[in-house]
């Protein structure tokens, strides 16, 4: 065991190793980027890279998420900059890292999963445009304005003013940015970002253009405590709950999405969010940036092999080599390419795909709203305005109500209401009904699981003006009985229920009959039974299989010819969950199959319609417990009494009786009628090849013999041994049983 455990830690860093290096080569030139955009200290950016590796690597849920400053917060960050200073920032970043570690303690990771993905896309595309409006200005060598509407508002005299060295620089690196994809795959080794820095920073040195470049502070790593926000505590605890949650749910929705793609263990979200804690505490008490889990780096970190979460931990060693080795060559970059890679990146948090998802789902509307608040009024506003917006629509859905009208023969309206009939849905719902003529007869059928009083009193209502018109309306409740209940004067109305199965096609008349529901006196019970059954079928189940009939029409194409017993308790279509279309069926009093030459052609005529013109694959023969046509046979007739009919067909039966007399009992069968029901299966099935055609088609291998045995009691099928033709008939063996 010690051995295997070995080797699987030396594959796992076989493919960490290299893949960490790649993470590392990516999540270095972000950092920088995503520092400047949140006017932080560059050392800021490296330090939440390195905690996010290591700590978050370490002790998070996830075997390949990699975490570090992420995009999304940066408008957050900058604003807390602004407004309480860089180390008060840190300890906002502390307290919010302590607030993940409670709500992990405390389970609430599923909880987050309940925010709109629609408001999470629109967040971070909101974020992106307004990072990509402000740092386009300092890529064409300006400065950026005090929002993002401002910056819009200046971009075109921006772009027409341009002339320096600065722009550039910038547009050598969204070229690389670009180009990159396009170039052979042994080229594109090197993170896109990577390329586009270092090829940016040559060229600035190259050709001695006059750019800004990167500065960093004496000490690049100087410690300086955290210290409390001065100010209204209201607001810090706002601004703590917004960078706790809004990192914690990005952290989680990447978790989410990082398992899609991947077939590693699944992400424990719970043990992730305190990771996320754990690395927010470290990162502000060290002064970085807040964490989350970044999609552009946990994906670089999927698709270069990685296994398990010690890719994620070293890239975060790599970083802090890189930071204490080669921190000087920061300086090289310009802040205009900087800058270039940030405005790129933010647009590419605007993703299509995401719009199209959202699409599907029919929340574009919040998607859109979210974006635009985030744009116009601030990452809050906008996220409380997109979560507004799905809450209502949210409502919406489990409020709406479908009313459908329709015209059945002899000018009845058949009415399906669906949903939850509240007074949101009355204008509806009146319109409908309103639009039915006087004095036609109703059947309703109320399919709902919530009516609030202002439904009742609407629907209540128009039927009785209905009624008073000559009208008839025959209200069928399919879930719970809120009509009857109220119009019973019952108007505490219950809160919703769990719906309730349907009644079932397949359950007998008696478990069917509706509470209440009065039985004609005329035409006797079978017609009754028939009659109400035929309009149930009518109203409930033609519309929904009508496409299937429509099909049917024109032909039929059965797989299977199915033989079994005229019993009433054996319904083929039930115990083979097949539907209309599937098989051709022959019933009779034994399920008997009577052999060539036997001059019996009613079966004989099914088998060759079956084998010759509609080409079923399959014959089955299937007998049942208790078969009183076998119970006659083993009575030597005895029990036909003054039947001759009955008589004359069980002599057909009459093989299946010798064999029985030849098979000893092997204990699966519950007495001697029930073996003969068994031995009769295989005995018919013998019979069918002694007609020429069915034994041409077994032999070829294009038909093919099957014999099932239905208890009754149980409820179960059993397969049966198919016989041999030209070998010695085989005694009935141990019955499989299918699968309940």
């Amino acid at each position: 065991m010690a051995v295997d455990t070995q080797s699987n830690g030396l594959t796992a860093l076989r493919y960490d190793v290299p893949a960490s290096l790649v993470v590392f080569l990516v999540a270095v030139p972000l950092s920088l980027g995503i520092a400047v955009a949140s006017d932080a200290p560059l050392a800021a950016g490296l330090i939440a890279a390195v905690v996010g590796g290591v700590v978050a690597g370490l002790f998070g849920g996830s075997a390949v998420q990699v975490s570090g400053p992420a995009a999304g917060l940066a408008l957050v960050v900058a604003d807390l900059v602004h407004t309480y200073g860089w180390r008060a920032t840190c300890m906002i970043t502390l307290m919010a890292g302590v607030v993940q570690l409670v709500l992990g303690a405390f389970k609430a990771a599923r909880a987050a999963l309940a925010v709109s993905p629609a408001v999470i896309h629109g967040m971070l595309a909101g974020v992106g445009v307004v990072i990509a409006l402000s740092q386009l200005h300092v890529v064409l060598g300006g400065s950026p304005q005090s929002s993002a509407v401002a910056n819009l508002l200046e971009l075109p005299a921006q772009i027409v003013g341009v002339h320096n060295h600065a722009a550039a620089v910038g547009l050598i690196t969204i070229g690389v940015l670009l180009l990159w994809k396009w170039l052979p795959s042994r080229i594109r080794v090197v993170p896109a970002p990577l390329a586009a820095l270092f090829l940016a920073s040559s060229a600035a040195a190259v050709l001695g253009l006059d750019i800004t470049r990167v500065e960093l502070p004496d000490g690049l790593l100087q410690w300086a405590p955290p210290v409390l926000p001065a100010g209204d505590w209201h607001g810090i605890a706002a601004a703590v709950l917004l960078v706790a949650l809004l990192a914690g749910v990005e952290s989680l929705l990447c978790s989410v999405a990082t398992d899609q793609q991947h077939d590693g263990p699944r992400t424990d979200l719970d043990r992730e969010l305190r990771g996320q804690g754990l690395a927010n505490v470290a990162s502000g008490l060290l002064g970085g940036l807040p964490i989350a889990g970044v999609i552009v780096r946990s994906t670089t970190n999927v698709r270069a092999g990685a296994r398990t979460r010690w890719s994620a931990v070293m890239h975060g060693v790599w970083v802090l080599v890189f930071v204490l080795c080669f921190g000087w060559t920061i300086q090289l970059i310009p802040m205009e390419a900087l800058a270039a890679l940030l405005a790129f990146i933010g647009l590419q948090m605007f993703n299509l795909g995401h719009v199209r998802k959202v699409h599907g789902h029919g929340e574009v509307p919040v998607y859109l709203v979210t974006l635009a608040g985030v744009v116009v009024l601030g990452l809050a506003e906008g996220v409380l305005f997109g979560l507004a917006l799905a809450v209502l629509l949210a409502l919406r859905r489990l409020t709406g109500v479908s009313v459908q009208v329709r015209q059945e023969p002899e000018g009845r309206r058949h009415v399906t209401i669906s949903g939850s009939l509240t007074f949101l849905g009355v204008p509806r719902l009146t319109d409908a009904l309103g639009a039915i003529p006087p004095g036609v007869p109703v059947d309703l059928d109320l399919n709902i699981d919530f009516m609030d009083n202002a439904a009742f009193e609407a629907l209540h209502s128009w039927r009785l003006k209905h009624e008073r018109s000559g009208g008839s309306v025959d209200i069928d409740e399919l879930h719970d009985e809120w009509y009857a209940l109220a119009a019973g004067g019952n108007h505490m109305f219950p809160a919703k229920t769990p719906p309730r199965a349907h009644e079932r096609w397949w359950l007998p008349w008696a478990h069917r009959r509706r509470r209440g529901a009065a039985v004609p006196p005329q035409g006797g019970p079978a017609e009754c039974e028939l009659t109400v059954g035929a309009r149930e079928f009518h109203r409930r189940t033609a519309p929904l299989v009508r496409p299937i009939f429509t099909e049917l029409a024109r032909r039929q194409q059965p797989t299977h010819l199915f033989i079994t017993c005229a019993d009433s308790r054996i319904v083929p279509t039930l115990i083979t969950a097949s539907g209309p279309g599937d098989l051709f069926v022959v019933r009779n009093i034994g399920n008997l199959v009577p052999r060539h030459g036997a001059h019996d052609d009613s079966v004989s005529a099914a088998i060759e319609y079956a084998t010759q013109v509609l080409g079923v694959r399959t014959i089955t023969v299937c007998g049942h417990s208790g078969c009183g046509a076998m119970a006659g046979l083993l009575s030597g007739g005895a029990k036909a009494g003054s039947m001759p009919g009955l008589r004359r067909w069980l002599r057909h039966g009459n093989h299946s009786l010798a064999r029985f007399i030849h098979t000893d009992s092997d204990g699966s069968d519950t007495g001697p009628l029930d073996r003969l029901c068994r031995v009769n299966v295989i005995q018919q099935l013998e019979n069918l090849r002694t007609h020429r055609k069915v034994d041409e088609q077994v032999r070829a291998g294009t038909l093919e013999l099957v014999g099932l045995y239905f208890d009754i009691a149980s409820a179960r099928v059993h397969i049966l041994p198919t016989p041999v033709l030209g070998e010695p008939t085989p005694d009935p063996q141990p019955a499989p049983t299918l699968p309940a």
